[in-house]
């Protein structure tokens, strides 16, 4: 049987809007005309020109957040609890088999930015689908923020996701869901407006923090979700394992096989 891959990242680079000014990757390029002399200096007496055509190796030195690029969030980037009080898992903690399961796509792009989408929401896309949650299901939800990676406007783009829709598909035993948008929640900004007409603290993250009731995972900063089509594929998300972190990068692939 064929198979057929989608990627669903985004590559890691600098100089675009990817995320807050206080997070943002920096990266430092070093090519191979630049590299030489570090060759040489494990082999003494071994000359720059030694090399062919005078060249060393490329290499890039990183200064990034755990939250850069494509990830999947640990339970413990949402709160130090989870499951009503257990310890939450942290990235290097999660279950394999968590990462490798068929995929449903939602599609919300029309909603509004800000919007929170409501379980009622999730189930009416899911009856218009056709689909009926199964237990590790990863659910992904495509919105306006997709297209707009890397553009000006990206921090403030897609609805987020609220709290009684993010426990509506952990409850049917979703252990990983994503987004690609930079959030799993409405964007910041934004909340910050409603925040301001309403002082609701409740109101703040309300979809990470439903991992306090039932602990998941998420991925944020996913791309070409409109590919996709509502089920019939598998995601696989496994996480780089960074010991003790909030969470871990993913080269996040929908699979299908044809």
């Amino acid at each position: 049987m064929a198979r057929r891959y989608v990627d669903l990242s985004v590559p890691l680079e600098t100089g675009i809007v990817s995320d807050p000014d206080i997070m943002l990757p920096q990266i430092t390029y070093m090519a191979h005309k630049d590299t030489a002399g570090q060759i040489c200096s494990f082999f003494p007496g071994l000359k720059e020109d030694d090399l062919p055509g005078g060249e060393g190796w490329a290499i890039e030195m990183m200064q990034i957040a755990t939250h850069n690029g494509t990830h999947l969030d640990a339970p413990y980037h949402h709160h130090s609890t989870m499951n009503n009080g257990e310890r939450a898992l942290t990235i290097d903690e999660v279950p394999l088999e968590w990462c490798l399961n068929p995929g449903v796509k939602l599609d919300f792009r029309h909603f509004d930015d800000g919007y929170i989408v409501t379980a009622n929401d999730v189930k009416n896309e899911l009856e218009r689908i056709g689909h009926e949650i199964q237990p590790l299901d990863i659910v992904v939800v495509n919105t306006s923020a997709g297209d707009r990676y890397g553009e000006p406007d990206y921090l403030i783009k897609g609805c987020g996701m609220g709290r009684e829709a993010t426990l509506f598909l952990t409850r049917q035993g979703v252990r990983v869901t994503g987004t690609d948008a930079w959030s799993w929640d409405a964007p910041f900004p934004l909340t910050a407006q409603a925040f301001a007409k309403k002082p609701d603290p409740a109101m703040i993250w309300e979809g990470h923090r439903a991992s306090m009731e039932i602990g998941y995972c998420h991925m944020e900063k996913l791309t070409n979700l409109e590919t996709l089509p509502p089920y019939g594929f598998e995601i696989s998300c496994f996480p780089y394992k960074i010991k003790d972190a909030s969470a871990g990068f993913t080269r996040a692939v929908a699979i299908f096989n044809e």
